[in-house]
Parts: C-alpha cells; structure tokens; sequence
C-alpha cells in the first residue's frame, strides 16, 4: 500500500462543465488522487478517479508538483517545497506509478524506483524532469526519457566520501575477518543464554522469543580461528581513478598500503601528487594483493571480472567492490573463491539487489556482504538530497543542470541555447552523430594505463572558419572520449569542464578545401596521441591513434583506420582484423561468426596491395562469444583483432 502525504489535484463529475464554476468560489482539499474534493458556492462534491482530472497548475498557473518515491533528506524536501508542491508517496507498485505520474511534473527517484518507457507514457508529456538522488542510472529509461522529451539528471559527487569510507572500511574488515568474529562472538552467547531455559533474548537488536531451533549455529571464541593478514605494505590496485577512487587510493596510503591504479584517463600528475602510480589493466591485476573496483558499469567493464581474469590473478588476491554488481562474473567469483584464486572478497553491491536468498555468493564463509550502504551516511544523504533538489527545480525553471544525463544531444534540447542556430543544428545533425560514434571508437582502441591526454580533431570543410560553428561538434568528441570508459554524463553544457577536469586536452583544426559548399563538412579525423593502441593498425605513421568519417546519405561512416582505408557504415558493434591478404580468409571468418549464429551486417576489406597487408571490417548484431573471437584470432593469416561497441 502506498503512503501518500500531499497532492495538488482536484477531479469534477463528468457532468460538470468548467463554464458552470465561477472562478472566484473555487477551493480544494489535499487527498490521494484517487480522491478529491471541491467547493462550488456552498457545496461540496466528492468522486473518486472516474471523474474527469483536471490539473490545477494548467487552470490556475500554481505551483508545479514533484514526485517523491523514495525517502528524500529533509533539506532536499525543504528546497523543494519552497518552489513546487511535493507529493511523498512510497512504496508504489509499478501501476501505481503509472497512474500517478500523468499529475506530476517531476520525479525524483533513488534506485528502488524503476523508471521504465510504461512510466513516460504514461505521463501524457506533463513530466518534464526525472532526478535520480545519486549517481547510477541504471534503473532510469533513457532512450524513452530523451523521446518523451524528458531531462534526466543525477546528483554524482554528493556521497563521493561516504562510498570512499565504505570501502576501506570493507577493505579492513575483510582483512581482519571482523564479521565473521563478531557473528562467532554474538552466537557464542546465544548459546549461553539458551543454556538456562527458554526466554526472550535480544541481541543485536534480533529478538529471539520462547523455543528456538537455532541450527547449525555454533558460537566460540575463537581467536586462533579468525588469524587476518596485514595491510601495511601490500599492494591495493585501484580500478578506476575517479573521485571515489582516488579518495581510496588516499586513504590506502594513510594505512601504509602500496597503491597502484588503473584509469586510462587519469591524469598522471594527480596520481603522483598522492603516491599513486597507473599501471596497465594487466599489470594491476596481476600484482595486487588487494583490488578494489571503482569503475563504471558500461558494455566495456560488464562482468569485467571473469574466470580468465581471476585466473591472471596473484593467488590470495583479496577484492572489495562498492561500485557496480555487474562488473564481477558472480559465479566465477564463487569458483575463485573455492579454488583459493580469491582469499576473501567484501561486497556492497551485487547483479540482483537484493540478492536472491539463496545466493551461493552472499552465503560463502569468505564474504563480506552489505546492503549496498556505500552513500548511506547521514552527511551524503543530505548532500544528495541537495544537489538533487537543485538539479530538478533549476530543470523546472528551465535551466540546465551541468548533471544533466541525456541533454543537450539531441535536436530538440540544443534549440534551447538561443547561441546555436537552428539552421546550423539541422545542417551538423547527422556530423554530431559522426562526431560522437568517432571519438567512441577511437578511445577503445586505447591500451595500456597511459591514459588519454591530447586529442586532435580536424574538420575538413570547403567553407571558411567563420561559416563553420564547431561548438556543438566538439561537445560530442568530448562526450564520446569520455562516456564509455566513465560514470559521468557529458553535455553541451559540463564538455569542457569534465574534459580540463580529466586533463584532456582537445585541440581543433580546421582546413579548407575546395568543393562543394552545400554540406558543411567533407570529413571529420580524430587523432589520440601519446598512447599504445589495442589494434596496432589504427596507429598511423606519425604515431597516433587516427580514426576518419564522413557522412554518405546522411549515415555515418567509418573512411579512415591507421593508414588503411575502409569504408564502414558505424552502427552496431565492429570487428576489426588486420591479415594477410589471401584468398578464404573472409570465408572462414564469416563461417565462424555463422556457427556462433551472428549476424553479419556489413563486411569490407582494405588494402596496402595485393597479398600484402589488409584490414577486414566486419559489422555485427550480435557480440560475438570469447570463444568466438579467440577462434577468429587463432586464424594463421590473422595477425590481430580487436571487438569495439559503437
């Protein structure tokens, strides 16, 4: 049942005409929305939600109302209510929310909430804004929220401290076996009470009445038996050098611990200002006595640890994640730890939440399981509370939130900055998709932990500079440079700010050349240098990662790789392949990828000559399985691959 505090609806009988009620007799009383009440002159009418809704923000320019489903802190509730009507109503069913959110102009959810397609349609368009109190997004509908016309925004740096805290608080409980001793003690005098005949026992705040079957509990004290390891002078590898991370790392180093890191856009200088040297992904996991995840969760990083990584692992290795469930193969990890690959592990954060009650994982005597309490402090809660608060009332006045998830990007969200034309917009819309699917590309071509600093864009165009408004262009090389391997969402408005933030330097060029001027780009090349690269083809011979598009019949397409030329229609995922050119080749690989039942979309080859170096292309539907890919790579005339997500 849902607890419902405030609304700001009435409802009138069908029978009643809005002519018939004089405008200055009319009153109303806050109720559920299934319930309403109205005064007209002296009588007093209530229906339930067969009558016909009206809101009162569209007949009498009243405030706006928001939408609380989950518990908010009081200063984020205040700020609200100082702007909109705030309706607190809990614990909805799906179907209750869809019923409610037609009356509500914005939503402000934590991560219990799912915000699915159903929820915006059923909203009719009135909700203009969805504020998710705290930084993942994974229960929010993007795609639906962007065509409904609804902003997204999060509120990512308020609990940045109260999840650093979490972890190390894991790291040395792990270490020093805490909960497993603290569950011997309190169980130890379970016993001891039990002992003396039955009788209410409270514990821990459990409470335990009459007769009791407790098991198989056993309760010692058992110093010998919880014996932990010391964390002065082991290695922890941070993965992911962000705000949480780095907050980790320095607090790590308080402890005496030795800190590497892996973040390939981690700006150098800032991981030496606190000791902390970045290492390549397999360096990290190969040497760690102790990992701790604090990466995004994207198709990149997705059960990122697995059974060929734990098996790369130094045997004994400890893990904490109090980032995203889904980065680690669950029953890999339970393997691990079964094999002794994996000493012990602490966890805030798991695929399904909560976890099912059987779960082989939360169950295992060598994990430390929480309730995903990495931003549950007070101070974080109402940090959140505020910056979510600010976020959703500055949308509703029509401002933009520097959090803002999925805007600008699209047409209809840019026209709102009156600095950008609108002829300019429908002219570069198929180049800012190019723009984005470029930059994407080309930052998962990079490998190693020397991380992404100086990016290079050319625009290529037979107009002048001045008749060339690049702005929005460079906004979405930043988005596509960062999104895939962050948490953090980039706009029109934060581009630049989360690009100096990252130490990303972006320098543009624009050459002119002769031609039509009709289009307003011939091509666009992205170049990423100072880096190693996964596929060593896509280095050209000035040494940088290179990537060029252009666009054919308003579709985006991949011209350019390294030194090869191609051409690749850039949807879906790719396969790249550099090979010996020789007759099968394209056969074979088709054969394989048609055996795992992938679908093929597109496949091309280019070459430096016949019989001599080529580089086949190959679009897909479907992500090809690892066994998949590594029989594609095992080939003789194959000398490398590489899988990108577009």
């Amino acid at each position: 049942m849902a607890a419902s505090c405030s609304t700001n609806l009435i409802t009138f009988p069908p029978s009643l005409r809005k002519s018939a009620l004089p405008s200055h007799s009319l009153s109303w009383q806050a109720s559920l929305p299934s319930t309403a009440s109205f005064a007209v002159g002296r009588r007093v009418f209530h229906r339930t939600t067969n009558s016909l809704v009206v809101v009162v923000t569209a007949m009498m320019g009243a405030k706006p109302t928001v939408l609380v489903t989950e518990k908010l802190g009081e200063a984020g509730l205040e700020l609200l209510k100082g702007f909109a009507n705030v309706d607190c109503s809990y614990n909805l069913s799906p179907e209750e929310l869809c019923t409610k959110i037609s009356l509500c102009d914005a939503l402000i959810v934590r991560s219990g909430t799912k915000v699915t397609r159903e929820v915006f349609e059923s909203s009719g368009g009135r909700l203009k804004v969805v504020g998710r109190a705290g930084v993942g997004i994974d229960n929010v509908d993007l795609s639906a929220a962007t065509e409904h016309g609804c902003l997204v925004v999060n509120a990512p740096t308020a609990n940045t401290i109260a999840a650093a805290e979490h972890g190390v608080a894991l790291l040395t409980a792990m270490a020093r076996n805490i909960a497993a001793a603290d569950a011997s003690v309190k169980a130890a005098l379970f016993w001891e009470l039990i002992s003396e005949g039955p009788l209410p026992v409270v514990i821990s705040n459990i409470v335990f009445t009459g007769e009791c079957d407790f098991g198989n509990i056993e309760g010692k004290w058992q110093r010998g038996k919880f014996v932990g390891v010391s964390l002065v002078g082991k290695t922890l590898a941070v993965m992911g050098f962000g705000k949480v991370g780095s907050e980790v790392a320095r607090r790590a180093k308080g402890l005496g611990m030795q800190v590497i890191a892996h973040d390939p856009y981690a700006p150098a200088d800032r991981a030496q200002a606190i000791g902390v040297e970045l290492v390549s992904f397999e360096e990290a996991i190969s040497t760690a006595d102790f990992i701790s995840l604090h990466m995004p969760l994207t198709p990149a990083t997705s059960k990122i640890l697995n059974d060929e990584v734990f098996s790369r692992m130094k045997k004994g290795v400890r893990i904490v994640n109090v980032a995203r469930g889904g980065m680690i193969d669950e029953e890999a990890l339970i393997r691990a730890l079964d094999s002794g690959i994996v000493a012990q592990a602490a966890l805030d954060v798991f695929i399904e939440e909560p976890p099912p009650k059987d779960s082989k994982l939360v169950q295992h005597e060598n994990v430390t399981a929480t309730p995903h309490l990495g931003a549950s402090t007070m101070e974080a809660q109402e940090g959140v509370a505020i910056q979510i608060a600010e976020a959703v009332v500055g949308a509703l006045k029509g401002e933009l939130a520097a959090t803002a998830v999925n805007a600008p990007m699209v047409p209809a969200e840019l026209k709102r900055f009156s600095y950008i034309n609108t002829q300019v917009l429908s002219e570069l819309a198929p180049f800012i998709v190019l723009a984005e699917k470029l930059s994407r590309l080309a930052v998962q071509l990079v490998a190693g932990g020397s991380g992404v600093k100086s990016v290079k864009v050319t625009y290529v165009s037979s107009r002048g500079p001045d008749d060339l408004d690049t702005r929005v262009l460079r906004a979405m090389i930043t988005k596509g440079l960062i999104e895939p391997i962050s948490s953090v969402f980039v706009n029109l408005v934060n581009a630049d700010f989360n690009a100096k933030q990252r130490g990303l330097r972006i320098t543009e060029e624009r050459v002119v050349m002769d031609g039509s001027m009709e289009n307003p780009l011939a091509f666009i090349q992205v170049q990423i240098a100072n880096v190693e690269s996964k596929f060593a083809s896509a280095i050209s011979e000035s040494g940088e990662i290179k990537v060029e598009g252009r666009v054919k019949d308003g579709i985006p397409h991949l011209t350019k790789i390294g030194s090869f030329g191609v051409d690749v229609s850039l949807e879906g995922s790719l396969i790249l392949l550099r090979q010996l050119d020789q007759p099968g080749i394209i056969g074979k690989v088709g054969s394989i990828l048609g055996e795992e039942n992938v679908n093929v979309s597109f496949m091309t080859v280019g070459r430096t000559a016949p019989r001599k170096q080529a580089v086949m292309t190959i679009g897909v539907d479907e992500e090809p399985s690892k066994e998949a890919l590594i029989r594609i790579g095992n080939l003789p005339a194959i000398e490398e691959f590489v899988f990108l997500k577009l």
